[in-house]
């Protein structure tokens, strides 16, 4: 049989998450068996998805195989069944991989893998065509270190086969030498009628957790339906620690030492919150924060100290000094926090320079000292230069104390947070704009809250290439690992010894086991699990590591993480997957987001050999950019098709796609001094968004409330094809003109004017705030935040307009007030119509480019008339006047 290639790329762009709403099933595909079968050993999980699939039909089709991961798993295996023929994926370095897919797509015998990620979750998605009667098998394996957090570990397994599975099981097998405290199962999948379907067994060091449901109890579980099963279960598990000097496994010539005392006392701890008050964080996020806050405030020991920072383009203090955490110093507390009202711009050097000199003015023996900053924006006021800010801090801190970053939403540039936690010990987390962001905040605080050691040393006799060994705190309910290979086989015995600081003394702890033998107790099929955990975990800390370096160092790590990449079969940043599989399947090629990522924060997915998709964020102020109201749930799932596909894309759960995108439409239909400017639109529960085109000169009302006197105006240049030659902005008495040559901003009374290419500048009112940087004027206006991008094309300048926060969840007037447009496809429709508004209308398969993403990606989209698109005719959006 020919072979075709399959190609999975780990580099890509954190996206913000959607609704995960049942899938749909595919029609004449029989899924009669599914299986998940997770085994975890000393904490190591290793899970394999095994699907089963029927083609009923008496002809070919395309068979999906779609399923989550938790995103910090590496995959290390995916093969199909199919005919009696095994396809294999081989991971190789990623420019290999390119080649050969490339090489693969000239002779039209490429296929590819899409990737997107949500709060906890990735997804992992192929297709194959089979054949008339015919089955496929596919197969799945993942490897994770399970992250001991609050005194429990989460083994996360999710299921959405997208139909009813006759024969449907999840098998969790779980050994831990020193025995298992308690275990819980918990999760969607195991309420209600499902609660029936699992059962737990625990016998000495192992337990068992099994999950055989029905498939009508498959149909009644909370969020599932005909489709089946759509949820999670959640093994939670803790294990026995019996001893203070902790746990040490070894086998085949590598170790494992997992630290966690339980006897020692609670350091008192200095802390001090620095929170972003800037006016991006109007709203529900400054509401959360300042909810989190009363219930950190209310869990702080009296013996802690602490002080309170915030900022916009100014610092403020509760208190210049830490005070002791007495009740009346809390409650007076507590007044400062809810009297935090959003304003201004984001001066984070100073507001974190002010938290490192109250921990220094603050000295106390016997403490252990923290930085916390929130923030959701860049740096816009004072220094703002990523790089000067980040020297400027590590300086500041000297190795002191560790400083957390937490970036709230998807404006945030965590490359940044992340970087600058990374480089003063301590870690960057994102908090998600959703419901429960203030129980997000609260849940990292007491993961931070009770310090047990600090500066610990792990050192190892007889040991080498081990992995991080030094830590700056120890905290309670967490857990250090260390992993590394033993320099001599035949050693009888292997000792380890931790040092440590605690609240009143140095600590040592100090163990010696025998090696022989030790290998006892690992599961049959699993003995080299200790080497593959090592992997794991310093290909994890080098990833980490790599950040920081530079030059010869940095190359050296990334060769050590691509080394250990290939050697390992893990799909890393470094590494993409290749799969051979039957000719014929057409290009479906994307790049896995990640978390970190700046040019592509707003939430885009980079493909390669076709197009782009454009996923959703929320917006600062608590309002997606695009005009959705403003939800993060756990969840992404996109389909992306060929050009040659002629059938809609489905996606499970609102997609938040940029309102306006501009592109060159091809010049084979259009002069390109006449051609239209091409707008897209965003799509409800469709991965494709609609695109539609203007002519060019039309003078647009963007986006106008009458409300609140806001609206902005728009004038495209007359050679079309790019976007606006100018932009108005009106506000109560407030007008302010944009154009590509410059900005006049005017009060009633008095104007300023800004040039694009000056240094970045500040101008704020009372109800006002204008931010220029790099090329972007960011105009806040009440409860309205627009950003005008200055872009240039082959040569010529334009501008185009990005909304960030509106100021209703309802339809307003303007292209920019339009709701999410819902369609469905009519099927077997060739050329391909969508059913919008009770209307099929014949459309065809097209692209534009995002201007609103630095990036500029190109979008794959349905070409649709404008009046369906706007269910409206453009003269209801043109103005005479802007």
């Amino acid at each position: 049989m020919d072979r075709a290639l399959i190609w999975l790329s780990l580099v890509g762009f954190f996206l913000a998450s959607v609704t995960s709403e049942p899938k749909t099933k595919q029609q004449n595909v029989d899924i009669y068996s599914f299986h998940i079968n997770s085994t975890v050993t000393s904490r190591y999980a290793i899970t394999v998805i095994t699907s089963r699939v029927a083609n009923s039909l008496d002809e070919s089709q395309e068979v999906h195989f779609q399923v989550k991961i938790p995103k910090n798993a590496f995959i290390s295996k995916f093969r199909m069944t199919i005919e009696g023929k095994t396809y294999d994926g081989i991971v190789k370095q990623k420019e290999e991989a390119q080649q050969q897919y490339s090489q693969a797509v000239s002779r039209g015998q490429s296929a590819g893998l899409v990737s997107s990620v949500g709060r906890t979750l990735e997804e992992f998605k192929t297709s194959v065509t089979v054949a008339a009667l015919s089955k496929v098998t596919f197969e799945l394996t993942y490897e994770e270190l399970l992250k001991r957090r609050l005194g429990k570990y989460e083994l996360l397994i999710n299921a959405q086969p997208t139909q009813p599975v006759a024969d449907f099981k999840i098998d969790v097998h779980i050994h831990e030498n020193r025995g298992i405290s308690f275990l819980e199962v918990k999760g969607g999948l195991s309420t209600n009628e499902l609660a029936s379907a699992v059962t737990t067994t625990r016998s000495g060091p192992e337990s068992w957790v099994k999950f055989y449901p029905t498939p009508e109890q498959q149909k009644k579980c909370e969020g599932c339906g005909e489709n089946g099963l759509n949820g999670d279960l959640i093994i939670i598990y803790d294990v026995e620690r019996s001893k203070s000097e902790g746990e040490v496994r070894t086998s085949q010539g590598y170790f494992v030492h997992y630290f966690a005392p339980t006897d020692v006392q609670r350091i008192p701890k200095n802390v001090v919150f620095v929170i972003d008050r800037s006016g991006s964080m109007h709203g529900r996020k400054i509401e959360q924060t300042r909810l989190a806050m009363l219930r950190i405030l209310g869990d702080l020991s009296e013996d802690d100290y602490f002080g309170i920072i915030t900022f916009d383009s100014k610092v403020d203090t509760w208190n210049r000094e830490l005070l002791k955490a007495t009740q009346s110093n809390v409650e007076d507390a507590k007044k400062f926090v809810r009297e935090i009202t959003d304003r201004g711009s984001t001066d984070i050097n100073a507001a974190v320079l002010e938290g490192v000199e109250m921990i220094n003015r603050h000295p106390r023996e016997g403490s252990a000292s923290i930085l916390i900053l929130l923030t959701d924006g860049d740096p816009t006021a004072g220094e703002t230069n990523p790089t000067r800010i980040q020297n400027n801090i590590r300086e500041a801190i000297g190795k002191k104390f560790p400083l957390y970053c937490l970036g709230f939403g998807f404006d945030v540039d965590f490359d940044f947070l992340e970087k600058m936690a990374l480089e003063n010990e301590g870690v960057a987390r994102r908090i998600y704009e959703d419901s429960d962001a203030d129980i997000q905040l609260q849940g990292f605080y007491e993961e931070v809250a009770t310090p047990l050691l600090t500066n610990v040393q792990m050192k190892y006799t007889g040991a080498e290439n081990v992995t991080q060994t030094d830590f700056s705190h120890y905290y309670n309910g967490s857990e250090i690992v260390v992993a590394g290979q033993l320099t001599d086989n035949n050693l009888e015995t292997f000792s380890t010894e931790v040092i440590a600081i605690s609240k009143k003394e140095n600590v040592k702890y100090i163990d010696t086991i025998a090696t022989q033998g030790r290998s006892t107790g690992v599961l049959s099929g699993f003995e080299n699990f200790i080497e593959r955990l090592w992997a794991y975990l310093t290909v994890k800390q080098l990833l980490g590591k790599e950040q920081l370096l530079k030059g010869e160092k940095k190359k050296a790590a990334k060769k050590e993480v691509l080394d250990l990449s290939l050697k390992y079969n893990f799909v890393t940043p470094l590494t993409s997957m290749v799969v051979t599989k039957p000719q014929g399947e057409e290009t479906q090629v994307a790049h896995k987001p990640k978390e970190r990522g700046t040019t592509q924060r707003r939430g885009h997915i980079q493909l390669a050999g076709t197009a782009s998709i454009s996923g959703g964020i929320t917006a600062r102020g608590g309002f997606p950019s695009r005009g959705f109201p403003s939800r993060d749930y756990d969840y992404h799932d996109y389909s992306v098709f060929s050009s040659s596909d002629h059938h809609v894309g489905q996606v499970n759960g609102p997609i938040f796609l940029p309102t306006f995108l501009p592109t060159h439409p091809p010049p084979t239909n259009t002069a390109p001094e006449a051609s239209p400017v091409r707008f897209l639109i965003q799509a409800q529960d469709q991965s494709e968004p609609l695109c539609y085109d203007i002519p060019a000169s039309q003078r647009l009302r963007l986006l106008q409330d009458p409300s609140s006197d806001f609206s902005m105006n728009g004038e495209l240049i007359e050679s079309g094809g790019t976007g606006f030659s100018q932009i108005t902005i009106h506000y109560k008495t407030d007008h302010m003109t944009l154009s590509t040559s410059g900005i006049i901003f005017s009060d009633g009374q008095n104007a300023v004017k800004f040039l694009w290419n000056q240094e970045p500048t500040t101008h704020e009112t009372d109800s006002v705030s204008l931010i220029l940087r790099n090329k972007e004027m960011d105009v806040s206006m009440g409860n309205t935040r627009v950003v005008i991008l200055l872009r240039e094309q082959d040569g010529n300048s334009f501008l185009w307009p990005a909304v960030r926060q509106r100021p209703s969840t309802t339809t307003l007037p303007g292209l920019f007030g339009k709701p999410p447009v819902a369609y469905t496809a009519v099927t077997l429709s060739h050329p391909p119509k969508l059913k919008i508004q009770d209307q099929e209308v014949q459309v065809s398969k097209s692209t534009a480019t995002d201007y609103s993403i630095h990036s500029a990606p190109r979008v794959g989209c349905w070409l649709v008339p404008f009046q369906v698109a706007m269910q409206g005719e453009l003269s209801d959006f043109t103005v005479s006047n802007l």
